[in-house]
């Protein structure tokens, strides 16, 4: 798993270590080398407006909101200037335009940042492009094709354009800035005075003061019209797509609006789109625990297992060193913020969800050990507030299905319920809770239900104990969905593609290339 730009809210404090912690729904994108999606292309873009369909709107209504939406056509006329990206001239890199407020054009403009690598095959066997989303949300999308284009297989890289484009808010897309430089001890000593959740609230008026004229339009919706742009501007008639974790909310928001205009598109380490961001915060909670146990599983018999020799001693013996380096850090040391239990347990999600076992069994003896170089490292070195993180809370707070508002009352009410689901995670999670509450601008999505009638066949993929978005979710979106078909892995980590199974991967390079779904039900080991 990357790191991903997370706010972080903390029992203790608010820090960016974090950064590389699946948090609330989605903050987090898989590791490894990369991803496609298809769709064919068509002789030149589409230069009309597009007519979002949503799936609770009846036909009549969907007509007259299409009569009544502004004339945003323009946007889809616009030429892309492709040219030599500066840090590889095999891309190329260009910029579109698109309105600030789709339902008022004449506010102005924001510029989205799109990256290509040209397919590599004749040009009558290519497919068209394949737009990439690798998660967050925050993780920049041009950066994660330039780094990782190489990963796919040749078959795909042949037939596709692989494109990434970083939504508004992210990365280089007009990205949310709300110049907080706010350090990790800074936001600390905010909640030691104030209370719980004051370290959200604290960011939170930073960015209603430096960023407030776009936070009202980086939702979701919003950026999956961007991707329509986009299509069109790309010249494909379909949207080939693949989305990981966020980036599979995304994609179904995008098919939710514009059904017939979906292409070949696979959505893995799937969110619930129905579920409210308690629930998944929850179920979140649950998934890492879910996930512990599997790894203790598989250390007890190792010789020198950190853990013990039982499941039960797995949960003692983190406990304790959570609650030792909590002590640590009250008494202090006089030498700046000492680690805290919340940067261990930082750190241990961020292993589950890769998964990086070997690695955390080592980071386990260490701690335990008491070396100091490694307690220094789960502090981590970027600070609490930063631009992924905005970006993160952004996006997230304008989704009641992603950015929970729980009031620090109904935080603590809340606590019990996550400590018997995750007995070693509930309490972490649920520091997470307040997220949302102060954030200046409203949600303009709900938790609902998703079937993009009228949409081709969409592949939903599921790993069994991924823990940043529980399996349960992938097959709730799979049954939503009028055309999904779930693909399971009975494995560990977030997400599935290119994480180490063959039968994946064959499964998902089938449907792009040739359009084969894997049977109903299938289930790779």
């Amino acid at each position: 798993m990357r790191a991903t730009g997370v706010l972080s809210g903390r029992r203790g404090r608010v820090a960016a270590g974090l950064l590389s912690a699946c948090l609330v729904l989605t903050a987090c994108s898989p590791q490894r080398p990369h991803r496609p999606a298809g769709a064919k292309r068509s002789a030149a873009a589409a230069a009309t407006a597009p007519t979002p369909v949503g799936s609770a709107a009846s036909a009549a209504a969907s007509v007259a909101a299409s009569a009544a939406a502004p004339d945003v056509s323009r946007y889809y006329r616009q030429r892309l200037d492709w040219r030599p990206c500066r840090e590889a001239a095999s891309f190329r890199c260009a910029s579109v335009t698109v309105p600030l407020d789709y339902t008022r054009p004449e506010h102005g403009d924001i510029r989205l940042a799109v990256v290509r690598h040209p397919a590599t095959g004749p040009r009558a066997a290519r497919l068209g492009s394949l737009l990439l989303n690798p998660g967050g949300p925050g993780v920049s999308a041009v950066d994660d094709v330039l780094s990782f284009a190489d990963g796919f297989s040749p078959a795909l890289r042949a037939a596709y354009d692989l494109v990434g484009v970083d939504p508004r808010g992210v990365g280089r897309s007009d990205p949310v800035d709300c110049g907080t430089g706010t350090s990790p001890a800074a936001l600390e000593a905010e909640e030691d005075a104030v209370g719980p959740g004051s370290g959200f609230a604290l960011i939170a008026g930073a960015c209603a003061r430096s960023a407030g004229r776009l936070l009202p339009h980086v939702g979701t919706p919003d950026a999956a019209r961007d991707m329509d742009v986009v299509r069109a501007l790309l010249g494909d008639d379909r949207l080939g797509f693949l989305g990981y974790s966020y980036g599979s909310y995304l994609g179904a928001t995008y098919a939710e609006l514009f059904p017939s205009r979906v292409g070949r598109m696979v959505l893995d380490g799937a969110v619930d789109p129905g579920m409210d961001a308690f629930r998944a915060t929850l179920g979140m909670a649950r998934g890492y625990q879910v996930a512990w146990e599997a790894f203790a599983a598989d250390c007890v018999p190792r010789p020198g297992c950190p853990v013990g020799g039982s499941l039960r001693d797995a949960g003692r013996v983190l406990d304790d060193l959570v609650a030792e380096l909590d002590e640590a850090s009250r008494e202090g040391d006089g030498r700046g913020v000492p680690a805290t239990g919340d940067d261990l347990l930082t750190a241990v999600t961020s292993a589950l969800a890769t998964p990086a076992w070997g690695g955390l069994r080592s980071l386990l003896r260490e701690v335990q050990a008491g070396d100091a170089a490694t307690r220094r490292l789960l502090l981590g070195t970027d600070d609490a507030g930063g631009p992924g993180e905005q970006s993160l809370a952004a996006i997230n707070c304008l989704s009641s299905a992603l950015g929970p508002r729980s009031t620090d009352a109904q935080t603590r009410a809340a606590v019990p319920e996550f400590r018997r689901a995750a007995p070693q995670f509930g309490a972490y999670y649920a520091g997470f809770l307040p997220m949302c509450a102060h954030w200046p601008a409203r949600p303009t999505q709900v938790p609902h239900r998703v079937s993009a009638r009228g949409a081709p066949p969409i592949l939903v993929v599921g790993t069994t104990r991924d823990p940043a978005t529980p399996y349960d979710q992938a097959r709730a979106l799979a049954r939503q969905l009028s055309s999904g078909r779930l693909l399971t892995w009975d494995g560990d980590g977030h997400t599935a593609y290119q994480q180490g199974s063959r039968c994946v991967d064959t499964a998902v390079d089938d449907y792009f290339l040739h359009g084969r779904l894997p049977a109903d039900g299938t289930v790779c080991r």
